[in-house]
């Protein structure tokens, strides 16, 4: 009886260090993952920046020529 005892915590030790092993194997491709997407998102955000940035370029650039026509017709 003894010698089963034994044998079952020794068992039920090296489930729990696989367990370890595997959760900890998860946790570290979960960080990969959380670290790709944060890079994925920061990709995304400097890319809508620039295209925002270009949007205003071309909307000033539009209203500075609307200011220069008016400009023109009021002279006339």
């Amino acid at each position: 009886m003894k010698k089963l005892f034994v044998s079952l915590a020794a068992l039920a030790m090296v489930f729990a260090v696989y367990s370890c092993r595997e959760t900890e194997k998860k946790a570290e491709e979960m960080s990969e993952e959380v670290e790709n997407v944060v890079e994925d998102a920061k990709e995304e955000a400097e890319e809508v920046m620039e295209e925002a940035e270009e949007t205003v370029d071309s909307m000033t650039n539009a209203a500075d020529e609307v200011i220069e026509e008016v400009k023109e017709t009021m002279e006339n």
